[in-house]
């Protein structure tokens, strides 16, 4: 974008009630400063006033926000040319500008404007996905945002039973059922349980397809059972709270079933759900995941080591004179590495290439997690060539390719040996 086709430069520092904005009119040197209400109305005035003063002229906006409420907002004007900025950027640009550390959000705000003034070659415009992939990309976050709470309320509900009903952490496998939750709101502490009718509790267990003989043990078990405390503080609290996560287990167990439905629909309408549905182990909980990571912008990603280094999966080299330090990228999109972590590992128990490199990598003393990464920068690339040619993965043609270049390597390195040479490509011969 050219200084020459925008109207308007606008760098915006958001905030939760009050956006602080700074503006320079192309051609002019005066930069204007005011605020803004984090309104519909405050933002609809001031944009369509802009608009207004500047007729088929383009106004380009810079903000410390990729996804939120605001470039939401703003994203529904055609005038407007978005430049989210990562807070890290911001961060460098005020530490150069004030060594002190000094730091208010008018100053930002013109801070922001100086950087997409002068270096918005540097900066990506924002230019959104097709609608049904940001639909996607919002939904499976959200999926494993509700995947996360309930681990939460599942760990605090087991450590609540340890303290007073342990038995039924014994009697069932896990507590993450619907059987145990009914289980729980019934019979809330093992004293009503054991008051209950056996019938009763064959009936509920009969309900959820327990075996006949399961049933026949558990009843001997409660029988058996002694209570853990008997103190009425904690009784009486314990069962409130074991209640409270019970009904909030319910709930979530609802919503991701409601996600995985709305999901499930999404992604096998989606033009490119022959490509990631093809990848080994992307079944329907990561395939939809893959096709929010890649999007469908054949222009965004230029190369394979675009979106290794974007998703934290490339590894950062630092050097500075006889030293250098390889580490793993800590600014990165953290569900995005989590995503293509989880189905290289996914991937090993389908491909049998994957599971053979996975091992050759723990065979050279890598850690699991290290194993995986490695793994899945791989993948990216496989994976990475498939999206930009829309054609589905094929395992047995890569693995044919993965044959035929260790057949030529061996045949090269033989040649070297003939010649005298120990070793080549660095592979010990």
């Amino acid at each position: 974008m050219t200084q020459d086709g925008i109207a308007v430069w606008l760098g915006i520092d958001w905030a939760d009630e009050k956006h602080r904005w700074a503006m320079r009119i192309n051609g002019e040197s005066r930069i204007h400063q005011g605020e803004l209400e984090h309104t519909p109305e405050a933002v609809e005035q001031f944009v369509s006033g802009l608009a207004i003063r500047f007729p088929g002229r383009q106004v380009a906006v810079a903000l410390e926000q990729s996804r939120g409420a605001l470039i939401f907002m703003l994203g529904k004007y055609a005038h407007l040319v978005l430049y989210p900025i990562h807070p890290n950027t911001v961060d460098h640009y005020r530490k150069s500008a004030f060594p002190s550390g000094a730091k208010s959000d008018p100053g930002d705000a013109v801070l922001i404007l100086d950087l997409l003034y002068r270096h918005a070659e540097r900066l990506r415009p924002f230019h959104p996905d097709t609608v049904e992939t940001r639909t996607l990309q919002l939904l499976v976050e959200a999926r494993r945002e509700a995947v996360d709470d309930k681990t939460r309320y599942l760990n605090r509900l087991t450590a609540q039973l340890k303290m007073f009903y342990p038995q039924v952490l014994d009697w069932f496998s896990t507590p993450d059922t619907v059987v145990v939750g009914r289980f729980l709101l019934k019979w809330p502490t093992l004293e009503k349980l054991q008051r209950a009718r056996a019938g009763s509790i064959a009936d509920l267990l009969s309900e959820h397809r327990i075996p006949d003989s399961r049933i026949e043990t558990l009843m001997e078990l409660i029988a058996q059972a002694v209570p853990a405390v008997k103190d009425a503080a904690v009784l009486e609290s314990s069962v409130l709270i074991v209640r409270r996560l019970v009904q909030q287990l319910e709930v979530l167990h609802e919503a991701i079933a409601d996600h995985d439905k709305k999901i499930a629909a999404l992604a096998k309408s989606h033009p490119d759900y022959g490509i990631f549905s093809s990848l080994p182990g992307a079944g329907p909980a990561m395939a939809p995941r893959l096709i929010a990571a890649f999007g469908t912008q054949r222009d965004r990603y230029a190369t394979a080591s675009a979106i290794q280094r974007y998703a934290g999966i490339a590894p950062v080299t630092e050097s500075s004179g006889k030293q250098k330090w390889v580490h793993w990228r800590w600014a990165c999109p953290k569900f995005l590495r989590q995503t293509f972590h989880e189905w290289a590992w996914m991937s090993t128990k389908k491909s049998t290439w994957a599971r053979s490199f996975y091992d050759q990598q723990r065979n050279r003393n890598k850690s699991h997690h290290a194993a995986v990464r490695a793994l899945s920068f791989k993948w990216i690339r496989i994976v990475f060539r498939c999206w930009k040619d829309r054609v589905p993965y094929d395992e047995t043609r890569y693995t044919l390719s993965l044959q035929k270049r260790s057949t030529s390597k061996n045949v090269e390195i033989r040649v070297k040996n003939f010649y005298g040479f120990a070793q080549f490509d660095g592979l010990s011969c």
